[in-house]
């Protein structure tokens, strides 16, 4: 029998990396069904993917059936692999994300800081009539998340949704292993590092080639400022020696939030007031894809795709499925159950940590406590994640108020209040849990 794939969020500017990732992995992985699902509002979208997927498809020659709806319990029926890559709001509530934060004097990004609370708030929910239609409908297959925030997102998935078969995904450790690979010249396949921390927030604290230990030349190429594993939506800003040598881990790009905030907020509002914020750009960015991708001639990924900032996300997703599939027993970086892997952490906290993928699933790989280095950080960013969970939920504007006090990018008692109005009014449309007069009232 074949494999069923369903893509939420089908009309996605990056469902051609997925369609490329199955074609790829054809022999191993043979999908048989691809469905991709969308909303009302993203129809048109949804039409010139599909159009250019068939059109992918038939180049490959591979029996592969292409159907498009907006019924989403439809497509999930029979489904072995459903995959999420929704915005909710679209990139218009992106761009609030990104504003608002700036305009209060605060970092403007949307999966940390204020902006990634509010994309938790919009996504959860959402997400959670999923884990239900799921667990009805394909109660076997899995659920492969990359809806940013994804290790927030997963967490509430795991802790408060029926549908238990969730694995989250992220490109940053998939970025980071090609990027070493290639300052040391040598195949990716070799090269293994050992991941510790949570979605976003993890460090590489070892680097192996043929299991011998790299990582000191590699700390000493990232202090070269030969090696960067920025993706495409991350100017880096480099790292001083100092931090790299006090910290002795390898640092991924989003830490330049936290250990480089000032500097960081100087270059996002020089970035806005020239050319606005970032979901403004990947607007632009997204104008062109969609164009090239109305050639009737255009049947492959085109290469701009990278510059949308995802590069490697079809490679991570596809790969994790395959190994599913043929229950590999290889290891990869996943968002999933701590299950004692950092003892420092609840044991169903999600964190980003490297595991054995099975038919069951992934057992993480024990890394034992935290380095006392970013203990503090990671526990304060773990407890805000939860807070984050639960505002979400609740609808609380109590609770919202806390995960905005505990956010490192935030954490300013005063400050924090007329950002967090300014933002549930601005994103009203998107979160109704908020607006029940009971939930006020909490």
């Amino acid at each position: 029998m074949g494999i069923k794939v369903v893509i939420i969020g089908g009309g996605s500017s990056y469902t051609p990396e997925l369609i490329e990732g199955f074609i790829k992995r054809y022999e191993s992985f043979p999908v048989s069904e691809i469905v991709l699902c969308d909303i009302e509002s993203g129809t048109d979208k949804l039409d010139i993917i599909t159009r250019l997927a068939e059109r992918m498809l038939r180049r490959s020659g591979l029996p592969i059936r292409l159907s498009a709806t907006l019924n989403r319990r439809h497509a999930l029926e029979g489904a072995d692999f459903v995959s999420t890559q929704i915005r909710v709001g679209g990139l218009e509530a992106r761009a609030l994300d990104e504003r608002i934060p700036l305009k209060h004097g605060f970092i403007g990004q949307e999966t940390n800081g204020a902006g990634g609370i509010f994309k938790a708030f919009r996504t959860i929910p959402v997400l959670l009539e999923l884990s239900k239609e799921m667990h009805e409908i394909c109660p076997n297959a899995w659920l492969i998340n990359f809806t940013n925030p994804a290790g927030i997102v997963t967490e509430a998935l795991l802790k408060h949704g029926p549908h238990q078969k969730v694995i989250g995904v992220c490109n940053i450790p998939f970025n980071m292993r090609n990027s070493t690979a290639e300052v040391l010249h040598v195949d990716v396949k070799r090269v293994s590092i050992e991941f510790i921390g949570l979605n976003h927030f993890v460090f590489g604290r070892r680097v192996f080639v043929d299991g011998s230990d790299r990582t000191e030349e590699v700390m000493q190429r990232l202090m070269s400022k030969q090696l960067d594993f920025s993706p495409a939506n991350i100017v880096s800003l480099g790292w001083s020696d100092s931090f790299l040598q006090a910290v002795n881990m390898l640092p991924n790009p989003y830490h330049q939030y936290y250990f480089q905030t000032a500097e960081t907020l100087e270059k996002d509002l020089a970035a806005y007031n020239t050319n606005g914020t970032r979901a403004e750009i990947v607007q632009k960015v997204e104008r062109t894809l969609f164009e090239a991708y109305q050639d009737e001639q255009l049947d492959e990924k085109p290469a701009e795709l990278e510059l949308r900032g995802g590069a490697y996300y079809s490679d991570a997703a596809c790969s994790l499925m395959d190994s599913i599939y043929n229950n590999r027993g290889d290891i990869q970086t996943v968002n999933t159950l701590n299950r004692g892997a950092i003892s420092d952490l609840p044991v169903d906290a999600v964190i980003e940590v490297n595991a054995v993928i099975t038919k069951d699933g992934p057992l993480p790989i024990a890394v034992g406590p935290l380095p006392l280095s970013v203990k503090g950080l990671i526990l304060q960013m773990k407890q805000m994640e939860e807070l984050t969970i639960q505002a979400a939920l609740s609808g609380s504007t109590k609770d919202a108020y806390l995960a905005f006090l505990m956010n490192p990018l935030i954490q300013d008692e005063k400050r924090a209040q007329p950002l967090l109005e300014e933002m549930l009014l601005a994103h009203a449309a998107w979160l109704p849990q908020f607006q029940s007069k009971e939930a006020q009232r909490t």
